[in-house]
């Protein structure tokens, strides 16, 4: 194994946090900003990158950290390390409602492909990068541009999405259509393509967009139910026009700087 081994509870439903388990001297990598809690004896430091050793020297590194600019994450990620004798425990929590989904790399062929803002948390040795999505079309408009985050290692990760969350497997050569927005994480032998709604009245006024995602097997997929993008959309269509009462205007407010973390 060339990941820290470490065990894992997640609590609660639908405003998930996981706890982590370390042994002595395990460390485990997060997001920054994702801390919930830890116990005394767990030391919290800033690395540059992701800490899996992969970047390969300092160009490496700075290569590593540009590509992570590009998907909108920091170039620092932070490490939480057991410096005591005993187990201890750190946690961190999902940033909006919804589920935290545990996905162990060795199972999954090593990579795991999701989109860009999933990751959570993993275990110390897991590499964090980008995928670049090599079709065209679908970079333009699969949803999360030509950028996808890429998992890869041989131990645990946490990525968080949105709703419910439903792991779908698919045999060879079976297809699933997906809204865009939907997906939130694939194997490496989907085969992940986008495709054009047919039907001039249904693209223009079905309301679900002009394009949708087309998965083929095999291998697993993942889905959410409530995308961030399609909660704060109907969030900013509840916001009333000018002339609005008060109280619907600072409901409205509440719930958007709830969901934006003021």
């Amino acid at each position: 194994m060339n990941n820290h081994d470490i065990d894992f509870k997640l609590v609660g439903d639908d405003m998930q946090f996981v706890e982590v388990e370390l042994d002595p001297q395990e460390t485990v990598i997060a997001e920054a900003g994702s801390l919930m809690m830890m116990e005394d004896g767990i030391r919290m430091e800033t690395i540059f990158g992701d800490g899996s050793g992969s970047q390969g020297g300092i160009m490496g590194k700075l290569f590593s950290a540009g590509r992570r600019l590009i998907t909108g994450e920091s170039l620092f990620m932070t490490a939480f390390t057991n410096e005591g004798r005993d187990k201890k425990h750190v946690a961190f929590a999902a940033p909006y409602p919804g589920k935290i989904v545990p996905m162990d790399l060795s199972e999954q062929g090593g990579k795991i492909i999701c989109q860009k803002d999933a990751f959570l948390a993993a275990a110390k040795g897991v590499s964090v990068g980008v995928e670049f999505q090599r079709k065209l079309g679908t970079g333009f408009f699969g949803g999360e541009g030509f950028i996808m985050q890429k998992l890869e290692g041989d131990g645990l990760a946490f990525i968080h999405a949105g709703g419910t969350i439903q792991k779908r497997e698919l045999a060879p050569g079976e297809t699933l259509k997906v809204d865009t927005g939907c997906l939130v994480a694939m194997s490496r032998t989907i085969d992940y393509d986008i495709e054009f709604v047919k039907g001039i009245k249904t693209a223009l006024f079905g309301g679900e967009g002009l394009f949708f995602a087309t998965l083929r097997g095999p291998g697993s997929v993942w889905v959410q139910s409530l995308p961030f993008s399609r909660l704060a959309s109907r969030v900013f269509a509840a916001m009333p026009a000018a002339g609005g009462s008060k109280d619907e205007g600072s409901m409205a407010k509440g719930l958007f700087n709830l969901f934006n973390g003021d």
